[in-house]
């Protein structure tokens, strides 16, 4: 009851407002941790599930099928190294409590590079394939105005 008077108040009362901000960005840092616990558990398993495709694939060579190896590989190495970008931006934000954009546009072009790579161009459509280029374009484009920003008005 009294958890739920200290949440209730300050929505009403305007005088409290200073509380009411210092306990959402307690939440807020709550669960940023949380999410960050998370994430290691993900990168862990995904290290894991690349151990255990690497170990079977040097074990039990497939003659023919190295190209269709070397994509799956490639693809679980690039997850692993999303999981660590998204783990680097919950970091960033915990410590500036700033979300750093720059870092998400890196994270969102390494996502859209991973699927590149293991697409299979047999299976996709012009218009798919125009789409996926047209993402790439504006997360560029948006990946050079924010450095272009940056280098001309720092922060500090």
């Amino acid at each position: 009851m009294r958890l739920l008077r200290k949440v209730l108040i300050p929505l009403v009362d305007n005088r409290q407002n200073e509380s009411f901000l210092i306990f959402l960005d307690k939440v807020e840092d709550f669960f940023a941790k949380i999410l960050s616990l998370a994430m290691i558990g993900v990168v862990s398993f995904a290290i894991l599930d690349l151990g255990v495709v690497l170990g079977r694939e040097m074990l039990q060579p497939t003659i023919g099928s190295f190209s269709s190896t070397l994509l799956k590989v490639f693809g679980l190495f690039l997850n692993i190294l999303i999981a660590l970008e998204i783990t680097q931006n919950i970091t960033s934000y915990l410590s500036n409590h700033i979300i750093q954009i720059e870092m998400v546009i890196i994270t969102s072009l390494i996502a859209v590079a991973r699927k590149i790579i293991i697409l299979d161009f047999q299976k996709i459509s012009e218009s798919e394939l125009f789409a996926l280029a047209a993402t790439i374009f504006a997360l560029s484009i948006c990946y050079w105005l924010v450095r272009r920003t940056n280098a001309k008005y720092p922060r500090h």
